[in-house]
């Protein structure tokens, strides 16, 4: 018996690990927690604020951007973090107490919003859902980044 769960067990792992690479990669869900990674990591950050279950305009930038095999170049340059407010999803209560308390932190009125953060957790770039598939989503992003560093060289 101990095997069969033991077996079990390495196949939930394998299972998530491959859901987790596919497309853009692995998504954190505590923002401190991405933030230690990115320090570590020397990357910035990707936040996105999402209404993963109810928000039509979430589920397709999931769908034609962070789940395409292309979004993956971003992961090299960013800890990627979701932040979810699902409505039909449950969710732990402290949860969802710290995804509002981030919220109004950064004064998110509208979902998608997608903010890119240094590692300290500044934001200097927002964004949300544009049309245009992963490739075209990076190559955003990348600017976006790119701008930032350009802002702090002067």
């Amino acid at each position: 018996m101990k095997q069969v769960w033991v077996c079990l067990l390495a196949l939930v792992l394998t299972a998530g690990a491959l859901s987790a690479a596919e497309g853009g990669g692995r998504w954190v869900t505590n923002l401190a927690e991405a933030q230690k990674i990115a320090v570590k990591e020397k990357k910035d950050l990707l936040v996105n604020f999402t209404g993963s279950d109810w928000c039509v305009w979430c589920i397709r930038l999931k769908k034609e951007v962070f789940s395409q095999p292309g979004f993956a170049a971003a992961a090299k340059d960013f800890v990627l973090v979701e932040i979810d407010f699902p409505q039909n999803t449950p969710q732990a209560a402290d949860v969802k107490k710290l995804n509002r308390a981030l919220a109004e932190q950064y004064g998110i009125e509208g979902y998608p919003t997608v903010l890119l953060m240094n590692a300290k957790g500044e934001v200097y770039a927002k964004t949300g859902y544009k049309p245009g598939g992963a490739d075209k989503y990076v190559q955003q992003l990348l600017e976006l980044k790119k701008n930032k560093a350009e802002k702090a060289a002067k």
